[in-house]
């Protein structure tokens, strides 16, 4: 059974992404869209407005913040900015402004990203798999992992492995990323908030319910 703490307030409605960069918290909402910047306290230092839709995964890197948008929003007011289809969208860091989008490696949904080494693993519906994807070659697929596990969802890169937190089982597992296989499991009991967004920070792992009810 995964020992829970609640750690922060969240600073949103519908906290679906989650990623620690240095001392903040980036969150992604998925109802509004917008980040927040949270600090090391568990205090907004800033929010940002993205083109996101429907935002999901979220991550940080090559000098960027990069966003899963998950296709048609069922929680906000269309906007003229918004496609009802699948990106990973390329953000300027501290304002969330629009520099590039790219498809999704399976042309679907999207829900993780992870940041790893100028790669980017991404979760893939269809068929169920984690993808390795090269972000400067238009997110050319590197690797492939088939997963049997349902709704993959937020990622954390940890070591010889990447967690995934499967939401609909409550469940956070960790696959080698080398060969795919499972090494490791963080079970939640049926009345324990079920995982959406994840993040890790000094071994621990963080996630957040998107406060969605039954998971």
């Amino acid at each position: 059974m995964a020992i829970t703490t609640p750690t922060y307030n969240p600073p949103c409605k519908m906290p679906n992404g989650l990623q620690w960069s240095k001392d903040e918290l980036f969150v992604m909402d998925q109802q509004t869209d917008n980040v927040y910047v949270l600090n090391d306290e568990g205090y907004v230092c800033r929010s940002m407005a993205t083109p996101t839709e429907n935002g999901s995964g979220i991550t940080v890197g090559g000098g960027f913040l990069w966003t899963a948008s998950n296709g048609t929003t069922k929680f906000r007011d269309f906007r003229p900015s918004d496609t009802h289809t699948g990106y990973i969208y390329q953000l300027e860091l501290e304002t969330g402004a629009f520099i590039n989008r790219f498809r999704t490696p399976d042309e679907g949904g999207i829900h993780g990203i992870e940041w790893d080494n100028n790669m980017m693993w991404v979760t893939a519906f269809n068929p169920k798999a984690l993808l390795l994807c090269d972000p400067s070659d238009n997110f050319k697929v590197i690797e492939k992992f088939a997963v049997e596990t349902e709704r993959l969802h937020g990622l954390a890169r940890d070591g010889d492995g990447i967690w995934c937190a499967h939401t609909t089982d409550k469940v956070i597992i960790k696959y080698s990323v080398e060969t795919g296989k499972e090494i490791d499991r963080v079970q939640f009991t049926r009345d324990q908030p079920a995982p959406h967004g994840l993040s890790i920070k000094n071994g621990v792992l963080w996630y957040a319910d998107a406060n969605m009810i039954g998971g």
